[in-house]
């Protein structure tokens, strides 16, 4: 039986922004007019596919899991929580985010009120989070 080293992986090939985000899911306008700007995003590559630019697949990838995508925190589904309980099992928003989201609609109804305190159960808040967009500007970057 003869030892082989084992197989490089295949080197995916360069791909466009067009392509990128079909292959990832997202809008190409939001890869090109937002992640793009960002100090972190991958450098082109210097060869071109006619007029678009090519980058490399494993450094967008890269760049989406370190700056876009927000991991899902791990709450206890059945525990209530009130907002700044939230902020403090480092669920990535302030509890002021929390109530500004919810005075616009966009986080959910609390699950209990007694005694005039918003609760949220660990299922209903991770569900909430895991709807919300994940990307983070650089330090010191202005808004």
């Amino acid at each position: 039986m003869v030892d082989r080293a084992p197989a490089p992986k295949p080197r995916r090939e360069p791909e466009t922004l067009d392509e990128a985000a079909a292959r990832t899911g997202r809008p190409v306008t939001t890869l090109r007019h937002t992640y793009s700007r960002h100090p972190a995003w991958p450098a082109p590559l210097p060869e071109k596919r006619g007029r678009h630019t090519l980058y490399d697949p494993a450094a967008i990838d890269a760049f989406l899991r370190d700056h876009v995508d927000r991991a899902v925190p791990q709450l206890d589904p059945t525990r209530l929580y009130t907002a700044r309980q939230l902020e403090a099992a480092g669920v990535g928003i302030t509890a002021g985010t929390i109530r500004a989201d919810r005075t616009r609609g966009r986080w959910p109804a609390p699950d209990n009120t007694d005694g005039g305190t918003n609760r949220w159960t660990g299922a209903t808040a991770t569900k909430a989070l895991a709807n919300r967009r994940g990307y983070r500007k650089a330090a010191g970057e202005q808004q």
